[in-house]
């Protein structure tokens, strides 16, 4: 009985054999590729459980493809089997999803334990369960990486571990974050935010940890601070990597120990919360520069969801336009709004650095400039996104020397006047095919003629575009 079905991807058939005779021993079905490119195709044509893939290829990197391959449907798990691997090669497969990287050469048990491991996680993964419907909580999009985000939020959301979002500033992070809590078992309970970047230094601990009256200058009464507001609940920290570092070894104390002492009190206090902490900084470079722990980063970082830039995701940004100009139309009471197919294509022209909210701040002005108007068109945008549209050139320079042009000339054997002039028309084609390098746009706008005219005028002369390297003394 056929358990699985099993790709292997090595350009040695020595160890496609052994690896194909472990496996078929199993009862399972085995395919065999010896490149990257018809590894690809088998893994998105078959039903493939799991891939054995050597980095060292003739086509590439096996890295290249891992992406890839966990961007199918339904992606495979993936071992990496290879003498060509190094620390960094391993860090990047897991990164990206690998299940194991075994190093050749290897022994028959080093490759079978992973082997059913792998297959066992598949099939506990594939095993029918009660379907569970995800609150977006108002999140947009339907793109791959938006997808594989939800896919952890509902990973995350199955358990209690501490959660690290990261990305760009305005991607979404509270969004998301917001999303694992009303999607955890601790919904009905408290969402307490944090942004570690508006804590005043002087006062931080306090607020965090809370006081006692009489505990300093100033306390005149009791806080209980919003690390136990969130008792039972969420504690979101947003932009955590501006937490002072005199502070994160009491939040790391808070998280082991799960109970910490309030300025001026004289016993700790037990507390029940689930971490959530959001940065667009790079916390591995802070830990090396000395300024955050490391071992508050391990534990922050149980399960990390990294979310893209608007940039690398456009296919959702008509989506998310619609969806927010149809609030804000609701919000200013001013009915439904036409969008015009032009000005969504404005939007998408964009790289958007500031992201979702930069987007979403475009919209807020394109509303208000809109006025009355019933449809929104790129003349509601702000100036900055419609010169954004335009992809300015240097006007092309004139086709004017004769050189170029190389006009026939008139011998002995006086030429009719039709013959002379279909000589220097295709001498002109000519030249004007090399300047235009094959741009048929470009060759309109240099010739002045139409596009029908230009393509009446190749068929007459047995030319085409792609004959931008023609021989000028033809």
């Amino acid at each position: 009985m056929i358990l699985a079905g099993i790709l292997i991807i090595d350009d040695d058939p020595a160890i496609c054999n052994v690896l194909a005779r472990l496996t078929k021993g199993f009862g399972h079905q085995v395919q065999e590729a010896y490149t990257l490119a018809d590894g690809l195709v088998l893994a998105r044509q078959g039903s493939v459980d799991l891939v054995l893939l050597d980095l060292e290829l003739p086509d590439g990197n096996g890295l290249d493809i891992l992406p890839e391959l966990l961007r199918i449907a339904f992606p495979p798990e993936v071992i990496i089997i290879t003498g060509a691997g190094d620390d960094r090669g391993a860090e990047l497969a897991f990164k990206y999803g690998a299940w194991d990287f075994i190093r050749k050469p290897f022994l028959l048990e080093e490759v079978s334990l992973p082997i059913t491991r792998a297959l066992q996680y598949r099939l506990e993964k594939t095993a029918p369960k009660t379907p569970r419907a995800l609150d977006r909580n108002g999140i947009i999009g339907s793109s791959d990486s938006i997808r594989r985000c939800l896919d952890e939020i509902a990973r995350a959301c199955m358990s209690d571990a501490s959660v690290l979002v990261s990305g760009e500033s305005g991607t979404g992070k509270e969004l998301f974050a917001k999303a694992i809590h009303i999607n955890s078992k601790r919904a009905s309970r408290r969402f307490v935010t944090v942004d570690c970047g508006a804590l005043s230094k002087n006062l931080v601990e306090s607020i965090l940890f809370g006081h006692e009256k009489g505990a300093f200058t100033g306390a005149l009464r009791q806080n209980e601070g919003l690390i136990k507001q969130a008792e039972g609940g969420t504690l979101f920290l947003d932009e955590i990597g501006e937490l002072p570092f005199a502070i994160q070894k009491a939040l790391l104390r808070t998280l082991q120990e799960k109970r910490f002492l309030p300025l001026g009190a004289g016993r700790e206090v037990a507390v029940d919360f689930r971490l959530i902490a959001a940065t667009n900084r790079d916390l591995g470079q802070m830990v090396e520069n000395g300024r955050f722990r490391e071992d508050l980063l391990f534990r922050i970082r149980a399960i990390e969801i990294h979310l893209p830039p608007l940039r690398d995701r456009k296919q959702d940004i008509e989506d998310i336009a619609l969806a927010k100009i149809h609030q804000l139309a609701d919000h200013y009471g001013k009915g439904a709004r036409g969008v015009s197919r032009e000005f969504l294509k404005a939007l998408t022209a964009q790289d958007w650095p500031g992201n979702v909210r930069e987007l979403i701040n475009a919209l807020e002005y394109a509303v208000a400039s809109a006025g009355t108007d019933p449809t929104l068109h790129p003349k509601h945008l702000h100036p900055k996104y419609r010169t954004g549209m335009l992809h300015l050139e240097p006007a092309p320079e004139k086709i004017s020397d004769t050189d170029a042009l190389a006009y026939p000339d008139i011998d002995e054997a006086l030429p009719t006047m039709t013959e002379y002039r279909n000589g220097a028309e295709k001498k002109y084609l000519q030249a004007l095919l090399k300047r235009a390098g094959g741009d048929r746009q470009l060759a309109c706008r240099l010739s002045g003629i139409s596009q029908s005219r230009l393509y009446a005028l190749l068929k007459k002369y047995h030319l085409s575009l792609s004959d931008s390297d023609v021989n000028q003394s033809a």
